[in-house]
């Protein structure tokens, strides 16, 4: 399995051309992170498109668009985002250091506010206050105990004797599972001599995929990929496996709402909702993997066990199918099933405290943008690239990545070598697009794959703007 692996001195695979200058503002090489990781995946589609015919292509990288990248895309023209955080959401002086408390979902803001003993109406001077008497670790195990989430600000020394942080040290940055053979993607799903666009394969009688012909120029086409994921990471793995032709189904719960990203992150998908706590919920969802060429999920690792979908179960219901997971803070050590989010981890791992020293704060300080979600998100891509360029030939691997595991590279890091500013956001031709909501302006790719375009045909729609199905054709 020939997938691109990132190293502390973040290197970029050879043909691959970087361009531009300038660097995000960090103690750490966080553009270096965002060129590496989507190069990576740039690799993978450079890649795939060779094995259904095309000669190797050339792939350019922008620095200044790769950063840019890792934070909004997409610009409103005429109407306003809603805010991305929580009233209360943050970060927090606690008797002996600082707390992250993460409360943008409904529940989780409920399961702090009730840790904290404070009522539902609770503004942040009276969540401020009652932080204040106790100790971070007493806080952050009451927030966790209440299925809630919160970070304790951690420096990287104290993190590296954390039994969490040393589990996660040993763990590869994708961690690959043995192979299994199943019946290879039969060739008349694959290219033609002369084919050069249309629709693509999705799967075998081995995955079910519905009809279709990849190509060089379009090599997800009609791919099919079942998308579990939310807030970030994910997200962005499925919207980047959508513009190069895959059809991308995202299911949510039926009260999961994250407005602020909606036109960020679900455009290239059709978006449903299910209750998966139903019996309904749980069969239609079968239904759907029995259909799908590719699982991307973001469950923590007892969860999918808890609905009857473990990997194992998985693999004997559904042979064929690629299952990509990730998670928060990795997949073995005592916080394995924790729940966590980009900024959490930040806190946790030693980014937010080194930030904090580097640039002389006297406030945790993390990184300019979430770089954790984003990196692993593209690196989620690259492996389910990788994975099904295997499974076309009959070899199915799962893979597993964390953006914990990620936070280790970007450690051995130091601010970047380049450190000229970035260009004014201004100054970027940015391009057309309709949403739901409205029109908007989004970034131009920053990763150009000669002869495989990055694009899509299906506006941003929000989620459960579409029925839990397969679209027909796709």
């Amino acid at each position: 399995m020939n997938l691109t692996v990132i190293n502390a001195n973040f290197t970029v695979p050879d043909g691959v051309r970087v361009i531009g200058a300038g660097t995000l503002p960090s103690a750490f090489d966080v553009t270096g992170l965002a060129v590496a990781s989507l190069a990576a995946a740039g690799q993978a589609v450079a890649e795939l498109s060779r094995r259904l015919g095309a000669p190797r292509p050339e792939l350019t990288v922008d620095r200044a668009l790769a950063s840019a990248w890792f934070g909004m895309s997409f610009t409103p023209t005429g109407w306003d985002l809603p805010p991305v955080w929580d009233a209360i959401a943050g970060d927090y002086r606690c008797a002996d250091g600082w707390i992250r408390l993460h409360t943008n979902a409904p529940h989780h803001r409920a399961a702090a506010l009730a840790a904290l003993g404070l009522a539902p109406d609770a503004d942040r001077a009276r969540v401020g206050a009652a932080v204040a008497g106790w100790s971070g670790e007493d806080l952050e195990l009451a927030v966790v105990a209440a299925n809630g989430c919160a970070a304790l600000m951690r420096s990287r020394p104290q993190w590296l004797a954390h039994p969490q942080g040393a589990a996660v040290a040993a763990e590869p940055l994708v961690a690959w599972s043995a192979p299994r053979t199943v019946p290879p993607v039969p060739r008349t799903l694959l290219p033609r001599a002369g084919d050069d666009a249309g629709p693509g394969p999705s799967g075998s009688p081995a995955t079910g995929g519905g009809p279709g012909r990849a190509t060089p120029g379009r090599p997800l086409a009609g791919v099919r990929v079942l998308d579990l994921t939310r807030v970030i990471a994910g997200p962005v793995a499925t919207r980047f496996l959508a513009m190069y032709g895959a059809t991308v189904l995202r299911i949510d719960p039926p009260d999961w709402n994250e407005p602020a990203l909606e036109a960020e992150m679900t455009v290239g998908k059709c978006c449903a909702r299910l209750d998966l706590r139903t019996p309904e919920g749980l069969r239609r969802l079968q239904e759907l993997m029995a259909g799908a060429d590719i699982l991307i999920h973001g469950y923590r690792p007892d969860a999918l066990e808890k609905l009857g979908l473990s990997d194992a179960h998985l693999a004997g219901r559904h042979p064929g199918l690629v299952n990509i997971a990730l998670d928060a803070y990795g997949w073995s050590g005592p916080w394995a099933g924790r729940r966590g989010f980009d900024s959490l981890v930040q806190m946790s791992c030693g980014l937010a405290d080194a930030g904090m020293n580097h640039f002389d704060k006297d406030k945790p300080f993390p990184l300019p943008v979430q770089a954790l979600d984003h990196a692993t998100g593209y690196l989620v891509a690259a492996a389910a690239l990788d994975a099904w360029r295997a499974r076309l030939d009959g070899t199915v691997r799962t893979a597993k990545l964390s953006l914990v595991r990620t936070a280790v590279e970007l450690l051995r890091t130091g601010p970047s070598r380049q450190p000229d500013a970035l260009p004014a956001a201004a100054t970027f031709a940015r391009l057309p697009e309709n949403t739901r909501w409205g029109p908007g302006l989004r970034l131009p790719s920053a990763l150009v794959v000669d002869g495989v375009p990055a694009r899509t045909t299906v506006e941003a729609r929000g989620y459960g703007s579409a029925a839990p199905a397969w679209p027909a054709g796709g």
